[in-house]
């Protein structure tokens, strides 16, 4: 190697260096208390932490107890107002993902700001466990195509996930990276390790990426110039999530299409119409100035980012999508899929139980968009695999005559997410199978199971964090070349590509919409 070798690899050096966050030890504890407690002391009532209130208890209570002793007394009536009542919630809901699939999308204006002018984000990226997986988030978030000045990265991790911070310490970083511990303290979510992280951000926008997660290199400069046309009251930018492993088998291929309709069909509707959003847990940018007026996220929710959707709309936010999407890894197994839609379930039920202490101050719109998304996930959830236990034995009794309206509204349901689930999944820019589509009756009934388990765990262990694992399925490599840190630096890394064999269209859309 030559003498301007030797000083390109030096300069070089003097970048890819770990910078770890020190906190001094009388204020870390105080820190760590706003970050679990922040919400809580502020506005108790926004806040998981206080539980249920008596009041829905009694309320619950009352409607399961009526309809039992209906049940009792006028078994008929009570099959006629069930039946009723559920064809008016299942027909709403057919029309709300008709209507998702048939309107064409929108596209967002945006300004896309002069270079010098990008906004800096931080970029908070809450690890646990994740050692096996964290040199592939590091390549992930190191080619992100955004100045390097204007990025901030903070690696957050719990200060006693020993083995991922000795894995971190070991990682080669670059001048955008920081690593930030998480001091001991509950709940241990990741809620709360966003909150602690979130006091050492010097960005005016806020990103959250997960570990598994490989986002568009474009997506920070989407975000931008969404939020350069927004105004003041835009405080949420989403991103669409797909799954690089969504061909893997079955339950990835069924997780892909119902992530296309969410992603590509209901929240693009609901951003279209100013409607609260009921936001992923990643690949979401913040408005600084509204993610701290709103108090932050919620420790105590193991949904936190759905609440915090409904948060911000409360004081007025708007949030809003952008097309560059984030790719993530899937479960492939139905027990860690299990898992993971169980604490799914039990958080949308917290964040209903929030939301609803209140109902005088939620606003008409915000009660619709809360009940077609998270109202609708749960009791389908849990009404799917005993809807068709009921019809399956009517029908073998002969009970025609009750069974066939309920299996038209069944059928016809089924047939709204099939249309919806097609043109989302184009959307995505993803194929699927038309027997995958078939399949859609055979996947709803796995979240039966799901939410009987959020049931049983709300009451004894409401904020309890079944953790997803990942790093099963190698994830692709970054489609862009890592941005050059030092214009000192004599030439850029050499560029990241797609492993042989995987072509980049069927990982990242390239038909991508606002």
């Amino acid at each position: 190697m030559d003498d301007q070798g030797y000083r390109a690899s030096a300069l070089a050096g003097q970048h890819m260096r770990a910078v770890e966050r020190l906190v001094p030890y009388r204020l870390a504890p105080g820190w760590a208390d706003k970050a679990a407690n922040g919400l809580f002391y502020n506005s108790p009532s926004l806040s998981a932490r206080s539980g249920v209130p008596v009041t829905q208890k009694r309320a619950g209570m009352a409607v399961c107890v009526t309809g039992l002793v209906l049940a009792a007394l006028v078994p008929g009536l009570m099959w006629v107002v069930l039946q009723a009542v559920a064809a008016g919630f299942f027909l709403a809901m057919i029309l709300f993902r008709l209507a998702a699939a048939a309107l064409p999308l929108r596209t967002a204006p945006s300004v896309t700001p002069d270079e010098d002018q990008l906004p800096v984000f931080t970029i908070l990226a809450p690890v646990y466990k994740e050692a096996a997986i964290l040199p592939q988030l590091t390549r992930a978030l190191a080619a992100i195509d955004y100045p390097p000045g204007h990025l901030d990265i903070k690696i957050v991790m719990e200060a006693d996930d020993h083995e991922t911070i000795r894995a971190a310490r070991q990682q080669v970083f670059d001048s955008r990276f920081e690593i930030v511990i998480v001091p001991d303290g509950t709940p241990r979510t990741k809620p709360r390790a966003l909150n602690y992280a979130l006091t050492f951000a010097r960005g005016g926008i806020i990103t959250v990426y997960d570990a598994e997660d490989v986002p568009h290199p474009g997506q920070l400069r989407a975000a931008a110039a969404a939020f350069a046309a927004g105004g003041e009251k835009l405080g949420c930018v989403q991103a669409p999530l797909n799954w690089y492993n969504h061909d893997s088998n079955w339950l990835t291929r069924q997780f892909a299409l119902e992530y296309a309709v969410q992603f590509h069909a209901i929240l693009p509707l609901l951003s279209r119409f100013g409607l609260p959003l009921p936001l992923g847990g990643t690949s979401n940018h913040f408005s600084r100035n509204a993610l701290e007026a709103v108090g932050g996220w919620d420790a105590y929710n193991v949904t936190e980012d759905a609440d915090l959707g409904f948060r911000l709309a409360r004081l007025g936010y708007r949030s809003s999508v952008i097309a560059p999407p984030t790719l993530e890894e899937a479960p492939e197994h139905a027990q860690p899929w299990i898992r993971q839609r169980s604490r799914w379930l039990k958080g949308y039920i917290q964040t209903l139980a929030v939301h609803l202490r209140n109902p005088s101050k939620l606003s008409p719109f915000a009660a619709f968009s809360l009940t077609v998304t998270l109202g609708a996930a749960f009791l389908s959830a849990l009404l799917h695999g005993p809807a068709i236990i009921l019809l399956s034995g009517l029908s073998g009794l002969g009970v025609t005559n009750l069974t066939l309206p309920a299996a038209g509204f069944l059928l016809l349901g089924y047939a709204a997410s099939m249309f919806c689930g097609i043109v989302a999944i184009h959307r995505a820019g993803l194929q699927t199978r038309w027997i995958d589509v078939a399949r859609i009756p055979l996947y709803w009934p796995l979240q039966t199971v799901a939410a009987i388990i959020a049931l049983v765990e709300l009451p004894i262990r409401p904020y309890f964090w079944a953790k997803t694992e990942h790093g099963f399925t190698k994830a692709p490599e970054p489609e862009c070349p890592l941005p050059s840190l030092s214009p000192s630096l004599s030439s850029p890394p050499p560029p990241l590509h797609f492993p042989p064999g995987r072509p980049a269209g069927n990982l990242i859309p390239q038909k991508v919409h606002a």
